[in-house]
């Protein structure tokens, strides 16, 4: 007996170290809005930025993502004014930016709007002049010759690829991990933000995230976001994980390379399996992305709306980068002021209105709080149409991914109905 008891001991502990991540409830209809505060406003500030707080309430933001607001190393820098990913100072605010104090004032004005906030959290690599390279430099990577040397790694295509402003943490250290979670804590407890989007997460290990997330949830319930793609990284640490693959669909339908057959692929074979409550962030820009890609007419041209919505419509949890509402054109400078202009809001509305038909339809809600897709039959594989559902309440949603119009016809419908080049069509029965 005494054997059996300890069997189910071992088992019932096996089974919460591997349940799945527990999200925080004001996380299940939101959306999350990225924040590149230096080129935000021509002040570039985190006080300007608080100052349109009200604006983002009214387009119906629930997550503001702010980039590193952390010093940015001078050794090695890379452009005038340096990476926000070369981090000198977890514990600090940039001078660029404001002070902590103006953080929390950010902070505290968002909560007071009904919003929550996340920092990017760059865990994997510091600036060469962080003092823990001088104070710890057992807790870095080191290279052939036994010296701590810039970060340097195996892309996607398996070429060396090297990021000269930064050196990497060596996380087989122990000692190291305290040191972190404990920065990371203070911006949760002392600043008041509501988690974090990790940097690379996958070159961290999991068990590393898996602690930080426990001993964060211990202040308040969090929610993070990994920039990976990784399974396993949902057990227990990261509530949302990037959409590589979707978002990869996305590009080639803009360059007329793929449509609706490979969306119903996805949907039908996904790439990889997550547990049934993973949240898997969708989108058509980010900072990466804008800088380094291109602009949302550059890489979708006339299919930009159909494919935002259909990351406000598929299952996942939707991102807007900021500048998106006011069309942003231009590749924005990762290491330079290069503002954006606010000239014409004209998609403010667009996306306010995307963000209340989330809101408003648990069809449409986040992990197992949302409906399965389910596709639709409408006579015509040129549209990508399907349903979700979540108790009496479903929505339907038709998607020309062409340049040419289509016919098609819905069960239930009177007759044929037609759809113009790169449109959509929402149905949500009162």
């Amino acid at each position: 007996m005494k054997k059996l008891a300890a069997s189910l001991i071992l088992a019932t502990l096996f089974t919460a170290a591997h349940a799945e991540t527990k999200h925080p409830a004001w996380t299940r209809s939101s959306n999350v809005y990225e924040v590149n505060l230096r080129q935000y406003s021509k002040e570039g500030t985190l006080n300007a930025f608080t100052a349109s707080l009200p604006r983002l309430k009214a387009m119906g933001v629930d997550i503001i993502w702010l980039m590193p607001l952390h010093p940015i190393g001078e050794k090695n820098r890379k452009g005038t004014l340096g990476s926000y990913y070369a981090v000198k100072d977890y514990g600090a605010v940039n001078p660029e930016f404001g002070s902590l104090d103006d953080a929390r004032k950010l902070v505290k004005q968002a909560h007071a709007l009904g919003m929550h906030v996340i920092l990017d959290w760059v865990g994997n690599h510091t600036a060469w002049d962080h003092p823990w390279a001088s104070q710890h430099p057992e807790w870095y990577k080191k290279n052939d010759q036994g010296e701590i040397a810039a970060v340097s790694f195996k892309n996607g295509a398996g070429e060396t690829e090297e990021w000269t402003d930064v050196i990497g943490l060596d996380y087989s250290n122990k000692d190291l991990w305290p040191a972190m979670t404990a920065a990371m804590a203070f911006w949760v407890k002392d600043v008041g933000v509501d988690g974090f989007r990790a940097d690379v997460a996958g070159m961290v290990p999991t068990a590393f995230w898996d602690q930080a997330r426990a001993q964060l949830d211990k202040i308040k319930p969090v929610f993070m976001l990994a920039e990976s793609d990784a399974a396993d990284l949902h057990e227990r640490a990261f509530d949302a994980s990037y959409d590589w693959s979707l978002n990869d669909i996305m590009k080639k339908i803009g360059k007329g390379e793929a449509g609706a057959a490979e969306l119903r692929a996805y949907v039908s074979n996904p790439p990889k399996t997550y547990p049934r409550d993973a949240y898997r962030l969708q989108f058509t820009s980010n900072h990466d992305i804008n800088s380094w890609q291109g602009t949302d007419k550059a890489l979708y041209g006339p299919a930009w709306g159909a494919l935002a919505v259909l990351s406000y419509t598929l299952p996942g949890i939707p991102l807007t980068y900021n500048g998106q509402e006011a069309r942003l054109d231009k590749k924005l400078a990762f290491f330079e002021k290069d503002a954006i202009e606010w000239n014409n809001i004209d998609l403010e509305l667009f996306f306010a209105g995307l963000n209340a038909l989330k809101k408003q339809n648990p069809a449409l809600w986040n992990g197992t709080a949302g409906g399965a897709v389910q596709l639709l039959d409408t006579g015509n594989d040129k549209l990508f149409a399907f349903k979700r559902q979540q108790g009496a309440n479903h929505v339907r949603v038709i998607v020309n991914t062409t340049g040419q119009l289509q016919k098609y016809r819905l069960a239930g419908d009177e007759g044929p109905a037609f759809l113009k080049p790169w449109r959509w069509r929402i149905i949500v029965p009162e």
